[in-house]
């Protein structure tokens, strides 16, 4: 049995086992090959399952490694990735120069799902506040929203309304929204989506899920749906950089080089010879 890793002082514990994890990669495992499971991880670093699934989902969004459902998470094949501002959508609309409204479809408190209370690391059945609602910009539909928060961790959110903005109201009990990730998918909308967005001659939408995290804690699940119409995906772009982990493919292409270099140096030695 591995002796308990620490992690060092002043970092969050998440941080400790993603580094073990990065040098797994780069040392000892090639393409294709598992992680360590979640109990040995927890048990060598005695922290939580959720402290050990935010390390791993780190490395999932960086694309160093890859979940398979009913399988496991394996090191993945190197991909490429692209960054989201971690917004709301009356700030987004505001830096556009536009007027962001909403309007309540239904707000309160409902048992969690198995996939929300899989995303905020709580149990099934947990009490979650729930808030829908239709955003608006300059008077047009745009986006149709849902989110997700404990009562546990916030329990008044909702007792004064909605609030106008879920990111101040995390900031207002001290948890400030500081990393995410989110899931871009195409879909169609459905009957009740197309009429609430307003859309005409076309069903194209955006689905977005997203995690928002204040430090180590999950605080908010979300997900939403936008006008494929009114929105596209802007990708930042800058020069290639080295890759965070060596993959197997760049090590095999070095090792057959040298190969070859030894089968030709021998060759020369035996004609001169």
């Amino acid at each position: 049995m591995h002796a308990k890793q620490p992690a060092a002082p002043g970092a969050h514990k998440y941080q400790a086992v993603r580094a073990y994890l990065v040098g797994l990669v780069e040392r000892e495992l090639h393409v294709g090959d598992a992680i360590p499971s979640e109990r040995a991880l927890c048990e060598r670093f005695g922290v939580s399952r959720m402290t050990v699934r935010q390390a791993v989902d780190a490395l999932v969004g960086e694309g160093v490694l890859v979940r398979e459902q009913g399988r496991g998470t394996f090191v993945a094949p190197q991909r490429m990735d692209f960054e989201m501002r971690l917004t709301t959508f009356g700030e987004e609309m505001r830096r556009r120069g536009m007027r962001p409204e909403t309007r309540v479809l239904g707000m309160g408190t409902v048992p969690a799902s198995a996939e929300a209370a899989d995303a905020l690391g709580t149990e099934p059945g947990a009490p979650l506040h729930h808030l829908r609602r239709v955003r608006y910009a300059d008077g047009s539909p745009m986006s149709i929203e849902q989110h997700w928060v404990s009562v546990d961790l916030v329990p008044g959110l909702l007792t004064d309304g909605p609030p106008p903005s879920m990111h101040d109201a995390l900031r207002a009990v001290g948890l400030d929204p500081s990393w995410g990730e989110e899931t871009l998918t195409a879909a169609e909308a459905t009957d009740e989506e197309a009429a609430l967005l307003d859309l005409r001659g076309t069903r194209a939408v955006l689905r977005a899920t997203r995690r928002t995290f204040s430090a180590d804690t999950p605080a908010m699940y979300s997900n939403a749906c936008y006008r494929g119409d009114r929105y596209s995906v802007w990708v930042p772009l800058s020069a290639p950089a080295p890759a965070l982990v060596p993959r197997l493919r760049e090590r095999d292409e070095d090792e057959r080089l040298d190969q070859r270099e030894a089968v030709g140096a021998a060759l020369d030695d035996g004609r001169t010879g």
